[in-house]
């Protein structure tokens, strides 16, 4: 590779990571429910991507790709160990403002908790299009590309994903 586009390629990927790390990350911690998996997961997403590029292959559209990436090796990582249940999340740093009172951590916990059983209630393919949508406020064609599903068939699950949570939460029509 001429070092010229090795210096691009260098260029290119500090600014993915520094436009998309933070989203990876959250991505990945929400899926492994452990800030060192996450971190893991995160570093090898862009190991990974540069392996790629460095390959002499091009991507269309970087942010998707590294989701894409990322839900890979997190699915590598479900195949190896089951992820950790919300209430190791303390022991593995999650932390929260020591300015808030011990009723509002207790109730961010419980509710947090809340939300990730009854998001685990959806099944996986439900899952991951709410994360997506809701959590990564991510666009239908994007959802789409990392999913190697057609927009119509995201929109769909979107759709009927919010509509299972609604039955579950005992607010149907």
């Amino acid at each position: 590779m001429a070092e010229v586009e090795k210096k691009n390629l260098k260029i290119t990927l500090e600014k993915a990571y520094e436009e998309f790390a933070d989203a990876i990350f959250r991505y990945c911690y929400f899926h492994t429910s452990s800030r060192e998996k996450a971190l893991d997961i995160t570093q090898d997403t862009f190991i990974k991507t540069l392996e790629y590029l460095s390959g002499g292959k091009d991507i269309d559209n970087l942010r998707p790709f590294l989701y894409r990436v990322a839900r890979n090796l997190i699915i590598d990582e479900r195949r190896k160990k089951k992820a950790e249940s919300l209430d190791t999340m303390r022991e593995n740093g999650f932390e929260l403002s020591s300015e808030e009172s011990e009723i509002t951590i207790r109730e961010k916990v419980f509710e947090a908790k809340m939300a990730l059983e009854t998001i685990e209630e959806l099944g996986e393919k439900y899952k991951e299009v709410i994360i997506l949508r809701f959590v990564e406020d991510m666009s239908v064609k994007d959802m789409a590309k990392i999913l190697g599903k057609s927009e119509n068939t995201v929109s769909v699950r979107i759709h009927r994903a919010v509509e299972k949570l609604k039955n579950i939460l005992g607010q149907e029509k």
